[in-house]
């Protein structure tokens, strides 16, 4: 295989891997884990096979594309390390857009505005995408003293399943929450700056 067909390869599963963190139902994105894995797994094999029988006369050809293949298939297979740099990049990326929405909360700009749920907001654009699963954001404010808390999907999942989230709050009962949660779960909770939360829960 030339380095045309695996560049190719490449950037499909490049791709692929940040339009399903940004667009993809879960229920969807699992069974197309299941199924890519599976893929790259026999492809794996083939290409070790292919090794071995020309190992006599091996190629920079195919140890690249064996090295490739293998490479593609474990990072497909533990998907969690993958993820972390994407949401890492996505919260550099997008913080200052949703600073700028957490400032239209505050203001009275952005309340909840669907039927099916009192405390999410429809965000008015579907571009940039600074919440998964809708671009939808969750709202908790208190009126009287203008206190907020702003949820970001990072990951969305469906039905009581836990999603992750960037939160933003000012709200003394939640920062305490949050704190808490971080105290029980620190690998999957963590503060990431001042009012500033990820966090791993329904």
């Amino acid at each position: 295989m030339n380095k045309k067909p695996l560049l190719w390869i490449v950037s499909v599963w490049v791709v692929l891997t940040i339009v399903n963190y940004y667009f993809v139902p879960y229920f969807i994105v699992a069974l197309e884990w299941l199924i890519l894995s599976f893929v790259l797994l026999i492809w794996t094999i083939r290409q070790i096979v292919k090794l071995i029988k020309e190992r006599k006369n091996l190629t920079r050809e195919r140890i690249a594309s064996v090295a490739v293949i293998l490479t593609l298939f474990l990072l497909t297979l533990f998907r969690q390390p993958v993820s972390h740099i994407i949401e890492k990049a996505d919260w550099h990326i997008f913080y200052n857009k949703r600073t700028e929405v957490v400032k239209q909360v505050k203001n009275g700009e952005l309340k909840p505005n669907v039927n099916w749920n009192g405390w999410v907001c429809e965000l008015p654009y579907e571009f940039p995408v600074i919440s998964n699963g809708g671009n939808d954001i969750g709202i908790s404010k208190n009126e009287s003293t203008n206190q907020v808390t702003v949820t970001f999907w990072v990951f969305r999942n469906f039905f009581s399943a836990p999603s992750t989230h960037f939160v933003y709050t000012n709200r003394e009962e939640d920062i305490k929450y949050y704190n808490e949660l971080i105290k029980r779960n620190p690998e999957d909770n963590w503060k990431i700056e001042e009012n500033w939360y990820r966090t791993f829960h329904e």
